[in-house]
């Protein structure tokens, strides 16, 4: 017998894909749940035009408002997209076959990044594997935000789906970035709400190792000019990091003396 699915996208401006997006879902998903963040773009519009259910809230958080856009799903059964993505026919297929069979918790693909009109094979990037495909209540959505992941609990068997998830991660350089200053402002606070410290060494090293592994050891150079470019921005996001951190350590003492 057949598992009802629920497709759950959380959006903020999200109208440049989402029409691919949602398009992408409507022969696997029973369910279409957007969770919007009070979008200022044609975000809605595109939404009316698909069979969707919309929901606005306020933004909480990358993990936390997954978590509570999976709350809201209407099946037991979830598949997790971004506005920016959608699925290739074999995913399709895939997700189709394992709706008929269900025997695991949850389950990997692979996703497939689209930088600056060329999809991208190395450079750290992939296989970008994800869990987007699981059961309520055998996991949650954790990490450091804003690089949250969905998590099985102890104990939950995973597997994996055939066919790629189809990403638009940034249109240009520019766009690029605008994310890393902004993302490396979101990690690095949420760094200190975890109590995590940097320090002089972790400035050096990890970006220095974030670049080394992008570009050598996971081959960002056969990826040519755009290898080049990610896996130094892989580097910047990593030194940005933990240079705010440092720095919100540094303040946040100074205003205790």
């Amino acid at each position: 017998m057949s598992i009802k699915l629920s497709a759950v996208i959380i959006t903020f401006n999200e109208a440049e894909h989402l029409d691919k997006c949602l398009s992408s879902l409507e022969s696997v998903a029973d369910e279409i749940l957007v969770v919007d963040s009070f979008s200022t773009d044609r975000t809605k519009e595109i939404c009316e035009k698909h069979d969707v259910r919309f929901i606005k809230q306020k933004f909480l958080g990358y993990k936390e408002q997954k978590n509570f856009a999976m709350s809201k799903a209407r099946f037991n059964y979830i598949l997790s997209v971004d506005g920016d993505e959608a699925l290739s026919e074999q995913l399709k297929n895939s997700i189709l076959e394992i709706k008929n069979n269900w025997t695991l918790d949850g389950y990997y693909c692979n996703r497939l990044n689209n930088y600056c009109g060329q999809w991208i094979k190395y450079s750290d990037w992939y296989p970008d594997r994800k869990l987007r495909l699981f059961k309520k209540n055998t996991g949650e959505w954790k990490g450091i935000n804003p690089h949250d992941s969905f998590k099985l609990y102890h104990g939950r068997k995973s597997g994996r789906l055939k066919g790629d998830l189809l990403h638009w991660i940034y249109r240009d350089y520019k766009e690029h970035k605008e994310k890393v200053e902004r993302f490396s402002s979101i990690a690095a606070q949420s760094y200190y709400d975890l109590g995590i410290k940097s320090s002089i060494v972790k400035i050096i090293w990890r970006p220095s190792w974030a670049f080394l592994k992008a570009y050598l050891f996971r081959r960002g150079f056969l990826d040519g000019k755009n290898g080049w470019l990610i896996s130094k921005e892989t580097f910047n996001v990593t030194y940005l990091k933990y240079t705010k951190l440092r720095k919100i350590w540094k303040t946040e003492k100074l205003i205790k003396k």
